[in-house]
């Protein structure tokens, strides 16, 4: 079945346009909370990340799980991973965070986790959807749902990511910047680091409930750039607005993305006999990434593009390593779901490893040019099943003999097709990808 509300990533929209409006939470609380009943005593933690709206969502959410009988466990603002990781540890039948990660303020959304601190599965979902059809009832007064709050939520979760890493460990020596975007990670990341011996510049951790991911954080990395220079800095770390993201920053002010920081933990982990298996990327992921990897001898997939996909793969193939370009890191070894601050750790400790900086680290990986061209198509016509479309497609992948890629596909919100091409000769990609567009826009015409 389709889903109605729910998409990869839960519920996400505009505050105060349907479904991200007051009287909506207020419903989903209840129905959440008369889906959670039926495994039990129903005990749900909230979270949230440092947006204005998320004081009104948290109320309404808090009442609508009391009036279906939940028990409630407020957090505060606590990154995304953050409420994975308690949610089980509280043993909770769910966590629930409000936030609209690296969006800007006046967006706002819902996820949610297992007991066992992974996305919920598609029939509870679905579950949630039916009951959001239906009339809200209130169970009798002695069943209401009692509500209280996490004090040292925080703490817990600080001890949780240390003890990512062995026992002992100290970054004494190390000066790193830390880009916390005014979100969700402003208190615990600057203590995690600080805890085991860096010296952190703290930058973008003064929230005032509008500025979450405003000009700063992994979606804007330029003061981070910046600011790594200015105080010579060994690395900068780049947080997004609900902390399950992580970009970074070299010595020489250069951003090293997902893809390249994934490789600079698989490669640690190779190198520990640690690795299980492979590695998961996306259909984005740079073909740079998958021919470094074949150089180790490292097994590399693709999955959708997507959090909730690549985890999938992970679980389906009991591999513990996979992730984005956009820095989304899933570490099973570690932890349930993707988070920023575990990754970072990991990276950090393949760096110390090595004895290399961040510069030196990323090098084994080069990256492929890759050239996208967004092609505008009209009426129902699918270029992409149109048999010269993928005789073409065919034959320019076959020609790049595989050290190149082609990749097709339709956007989920526009009528384009994007053509990616990418590979080890730039000119011959950027000719390639204007052959295809060509191509594309002829057939759509």
């Amino acid at each position: 079945m389709s889903k109605k509300y729910f998409g990869t990533d839960g519920i996400r929209g505009r505050v105060g346009e349907y479904p991200i409006t007051p009287d909506f939470m207020l419903k989903l609380g209840w129905a959440a909370g008369m889906a959670f009943r039926k495994m039990g005593a129903c005990k749900v933690l909230v979270g949230k990340d440092t947006r204005i709206s998320g004081y009104m969502f948290e109320s309404a959410l808090e009442a609508g799980l009391t009036s279906a009988g939940a028990d409630v466990m407020l957090l505060g603002p606590m990154p995304t991973p953050a409420i994975a990781y308690l949610t089980r540890t509280f043993q909770a039948q769910a966590g629930i965070v409000i936030s609209a990660s690296h969006n800007p303020h006046d967006d706002n959304g819902i996820k949610f986790f297992s007991g066992q601190g992974t996305k919920l599965p598609d029939d509870i979902e679905l579950m949630i959807e039916e009951l959001l059809d239906t009339p809200m009832t209130v169970v009798e007064s002695s069943k209401i749902g009692k509500v209280s709050r996490i004090n040292d939520a925080s703490g817990r979760y600080i001890e949780f990511c240390k003890g990512s890493v062995p026992t002992g460990t100290s970054f004494s020596g190390l000066k790193i910047v830390v880009d916390c975007a005014h979100g969700a990670t402003y208190k615990v990341a600057p203590s995690v680091f600080r805890e085991l011996g860096a010296d952190v510049v703290v930058l973008s951790a003064q929230p005032n409930g509008l500025n979450i991911n405003h000009n700063c954080g992994s979606t804007h990395t330029e003061a981070l750039q910046a600011a790594v220079l200015a105080e010579q800095a060994d690395l900068g770390i780049a947080f997004d607005g609900d902390g399950d993201r992580v970009l970074m920053v070299d010595h020489t002010g250069t951003v090293v993305d997902g893809d390249e920081l994934l490789f600079i933990i698989a490669r640690d982990l190779h190198g520990r006999g640690k690795l299980q298996g492979g590695v998961v990327g996306t259909l984005m992921s740079n073909l740079g990434l998958e021919l470094a990897l074949a150089d180790l001898d490292i097994p590399f997939v693709r999955a959708n593009v997507g959090d909730r996909y690549v985890i999938s793969e992970l679980l389906e193939r009991n591999w513990v390593i996979g992730g984005e370009n956009s820095g989304h890191i899933v570490c099973f070894d570690h932890t349930t779901t993707g988070d920023a601050i575990i990754a970072a750790l990991q990276v950090l400790m393949a760096l110390k490893a090595r004895n290399e900086g961040l510069a030196q680290s990323r090098q084994a990986l080069r990256k492929c040019p890759q050239v996208l061209i967004n092609v505008r198509f009209g009426g129902g016509v699918n270029p992409l099943e149109h048999a010269q479309v993928k005789q073409a497609s065919e034959r320019v992948t076959e020609a790049m003999a595989g050290r190149g890629r082609v990749l097709l596909r339709k956007s989920g919100t526009e009528p384009l097709v994007r053509v990616m091409v990418e590979g080890e000769d730039e000119a011959q990609v950027r000719g390639y990808a204007e052959e295809l567009a060509k191509l594309v826009t002829e057939v759509s015409a």
